[in-house]
């Protein structure tokens, strides 16, 4: 059914599931000698080379997630923000493959590993570092200046709200479609949110571990977003916004920027369009100021209503675990589950983690965490939903279900094998009802972002996760009549990792920044 508030948005869902057919009918191939290039270079600018040291972020993982942090810094220095990069998109590790073949891995998750979430930086003065509008790369560990005027108040502008116009800096994150879609095709616009979402994740959680008082922005211009960074809002679009350090003077207004158009390294031989993502995201961008505030209105989904028994989880404890740095440095995407429990409260303390409120312009909660229960001490095997404003769970059905795990993650022996695999579902009729075509946006990110947490918190705990795709429909008829309404937006599996190491399998860690205590 096409929903009269956001056709678009509905109509893009219901032609890019998976199922059964699809995964095997398809016939797409990955052209190898076409594949994207992973950074994106600016060749007309120098690069302004970082300091090689970060802050080693001893704030708990599970404290940063939930906003518990230092106090505020009196002001924003170079080293906080070059910290602030590291953490939420510098590369962590690295592998080398038979043949010679390596991966540069980055602080958050990427699906494929193909890193198409870019980051840009937004700042007024800082010390060492002149006002201007900056593009992150993280394969050099550089800032190339894209302007070098005061951007900040027309990106307040922008965004219908003075706090990116005081905040001493601003991270925009944007999506390069092809670089994803050289291999997900279609389905590559739920990937832009769920990468960028996981990468704000941890751009929160650090930047609360740096007393930098992150805030998100999903509503903005897009198009004076995308002009503001130089790029062309098609092949390369504006995700989020995320402001960060001390409120300053708000900065001056000025006229609207000019355009830019700098000159970079082609990200392959040719370019495959993909009409679907173009269009969902075209119709769902906001025009004017005044439409960003109109578009904040939208009212916060329902809570989840009581049904069945529920078991409850114990506290968490925001002190326990790992430091955020060494989370982010340990972090990675479990290829191998050992099927072996994690305990309760593990379990307890990634949810806690997944559905901490956002710091962020617009309500959240638009998706509900379902689970299929596998190997948890204290738990009996079967599938739950999660009710977060009471931190329990409610019991759906016994049973033992890996093989059925398996198979709703387009049959990878990953679902079936940890310990419990989390499906993030959504009442999306009502999200796109309240929030129109741009509410499909924050479904996805709000996914992605959770996810992400879930991540952190797993590996702050001793464990591991990795995130996974699905069977649309099939995830939904699997946990019916609960799901009712619902639709499958992301998945993530937790539990130890098969190896004695635990951990991503082979990785070893750069000798990039440093860490300073």
């Amino acid at each position: 059914m096409v929903h009269a508030a956001a056709p678009v948005a509905r109509r893009y869902h219901d032609l890019t599931p998976h199922t059964p057919d699809s995964v095997r009918s398809g016939g797409h191939t990955l052209d190898w000698d076409n594949k994207p290039f992973p950074f994106k270079v600016y060749t007309d600018i120098p690069g302004l080379h970082l300091p090689r040291e970060v802050d080693v972020l001893a704030t708990p993982t599970l404290a940063a997630i939930a906003g518990y942090g230092p106090p505020p810094r009196p002001r924003l220095t170079l080293s906080a923000l070059v910290s602030l990069l590291y953490y939420t998109a510098g590369v962590t590790k690295q592998k080398t493959y038979p043949g010679g073949g390596q991966v540069l891995f980055r602080a958050a998750a990427s699906t494929g590993a193909l890193y198409q979430t870019e980051v840009y930086v937004i700042v007024g003065a800082l010390e060492d570092l002149s006002p201007g509008v900056y593009h992150f790369c993280p394969g050099d560990f550089t800032l190339r200046r894209l302007r070098d005027d005061d951007a900040r108040g027309a990106l307040a502008s922008a965004v219908a709200n003075a706090t990116p116009g005081r905040a001493a800096a601003t991270l925009a994150l944007t999506g390069i479609v092809w670089r994803n879609s050289w291999k997900y095709r279609a389905r590559t616009y739920r990937h832009l949110f769920w990468d960028g979402g996981t990468m704000l994740a941890n751009a929160l959680a650090a930047g609360t571990a740096l007393g930098l008082a992150p805030r998100v922005f999903t509503g903005f211009v897009d198009d004076a977003v995308h002009k503001l960074l130089g790029v062309d809002g098609a092949g390369e679009v504006a995700l989020a916004l995320v402001s960060l350090g001390p409120q300053t003077a708000s900065a001056p207004s000025g006229r609207a920027p000019v355009a830019i158009a700098h000159a970079t390294v082609p990200l392959s031989r040719h370019v495959v369009d993909e009409p679907l993502v173009t269009h969902a995201h075209t119709v769902s961008a906001l025009q004017t100021p005044d439409d960003v505030a109109r578009w904040r209105h939208g009212r916060a989904p329902a809570s989840l209503a009581a049904g069945g028994p529920t078991v409850a989880l114990p506290t968490s404890e925001s002190q326990e675990g790992r430091a955020l740095g060494e989370t982010i440095q340990r972090r990675g995407s479990t290829r191998h589950f050992a099927r072996v429990p994690i305990a309760l409260d593990d379990l307890g303390a990634a949810l806690w983690a997944a559905s901490r409120p956002v710091p962020a312009d617009v309500p959240s909660a638009f998706t509900d965490i379902y689970m299929s229960v596998h190997a948890v001490d204290g738990l009996a095997p079967g599938t739950y939903v999660y009710r977060r404003e009471e931190h329990v769970l409610e019991r759906l059905e016994a049973g033992d279900f890996r093989r059925q795990a398996a198979f709703l993650c387009l049959e990878q022996p990953l679902g079936g094998d940890a310990a419990v695999t989390l499906f993030f579902l959504s009442r999306l009729e009502g999200v796109l009802a309240e929030f129109g075509e741009r509410g499909y946006r924050l479904v996805n990110l709000e996914a992605g972002l959770a996810g992400g947490r879930a991540y952190l918190a797993a590996y702050a705990r001793g464990f591991g996760a990795t995130g996974l795709t699905f069977y649309d429909d099939e995830v939904v008829r699997f946990f019916q009549p609960r799901a009712a309404g619902h639709d499958a937006i992301f998945v993530v599996a937790l539990g130890h990792a098969a190896s004695a190491a635990g951990g991503v399998l082979g990785l070893t860690t750069i000798a990039a920044p440093t860490r300073r205590s």
